[in-house]
């Protein structure tokens, strides 16, 4: 997922996909842990995302309270 995209959307979008990418990664880290675990590269992706989810939330709302 790219940061532009991520911009595009509203806050309720970017919560959604936030609670959507850590229901993902819970199943990833089960996955993991029974050894069902496929694609392990998809651990690194999912938390990189979570992170630039909440970076750029975390940008809009500081902008409006400023």
């Amino acid at each position: 997922m790219k940061a532009s995209d991520i911009r595009t959307k509203t806050q309720d979008q970017l919560t959604d996909e936030l609670g959507s990418l850590k229901k993902e990664q819970f199943n990833l880290r089960f996955q993991k842990a029974t050894g069902q675990l496929e694609k392990t590269a998809r651990v690194k992706q999912v938390r990189k995302d979570i992170a630039r989810i909440k970076t750029i939330a975390a940008e809009k709302s500081a902008g409006k309270k400023a």
